[in-house]
């Protein structure tokens, strides 16, 4: 199969969950370039980020339409991840393939627990600005260091630490992923690597289209039965990711 065959299919996967999520699909799209088109790992976590920035500012048009992103709430999350992702995003760059393999299959990992067991946590009585402080911090060093947009950790963040429904959380997450991402691509700005353009420009069209199709998905399917059915993927595909590299260590 063609690469060009093979980007398509996995943008179309990555922006379906995306939009239909808020967040996990990304975490796709980094093992895709990988072991499917090639990629070296950091050029991969590059590659990811301009995708998850395109496609998350995509999905982010969409829900807002809607009115389900509180503007304010999301800019102040994101304010607290901007400078954990750009100084994660430099340093990532620096760091063995085996090191960032295997610390992307732990957060792909964690992402599958994470949308297995989804929070019923109720809004709290009492915003707590360290505790989402250190979560829009924590969520911008995931995305720089890894290429991930982190929307599994920041949707329920913004449901517990910042008391948002879900609707609201799904679509604030995209302008907190949107921010994040954005910083820790302009870190890697003028890195070395082959990015493969003629692989990425495809791949991020096919997740732009596929997230209109999510958004449309999740009005029609449960949100525990997607997340049911990315998780195993999900866990799948750590698994492979922690098998190559005690392989090849």
């Amino acid at each position: 199969m063609s690469a060009l065959i093979l980007a398509l299919v996995a943008g179309g996967v990555v922006g379906l969950a995306l939009g239909a999520l808020g967040g996990g699909g990304s975490v796709l799209a980094v093992p895709a370039l990988i072991y499917l088109l090639g990629f070296s790992p950091a050029a991969a976590t590059t590659a990811s980020l301009i995708i998850v920035t395109a496609t998350s500012a995509t999905a982010l048009y969409a829900h807002a339409w809607d009115g389900n992103v509180v503007w304010k709430t999301g800019a102040l999350f994101a304010a607290a991840g901007v400078v954990p992702a750009f100084l994660a995003g430099a340093a990532a760059e620096h760091l063995p393939a085996a090191v960032l393999t295997a610390a992307f299959a732990v957060i792909a990992a964690l992402a599958a627990v994470r949308m297995l067991r989804p929070s019923h946590a109720e809004p709290p009585e009492r915003i707590r600005p360290a505790t989402a402080a250190g979560a829009g911090a924590g969520l911008g060093a995931v995305t720089g260091f890894l290429g991930v947009g982190g929307g599994f950790l920041a949707v329920p963040a913004l449901v517990g630490a910042l008391g948002l429904r879900m609707k609201q959380a799904v679509g604030t997450s995209l302008l907190v992923i949107t921010v994040n991402s954005l910083a820790a691509l302009t870190a890697r700005a003028g890195a070395d690597g082959d990015l493969r353009w003629e692989v990425i420009a495809p791949f991020t069209g096919a997740a732009i289209l596929g997230a209109w199709d999510g958004k449309r998905l999740a009005a029609k399917i449960t949100g525990a039965s997607l997340q049911r059915i990315f998780a195993f993927v999900l866990l799948g595909v750590a698994a492979l990711m922690l098998a190559d590299v005690i392989v090849r260590s």
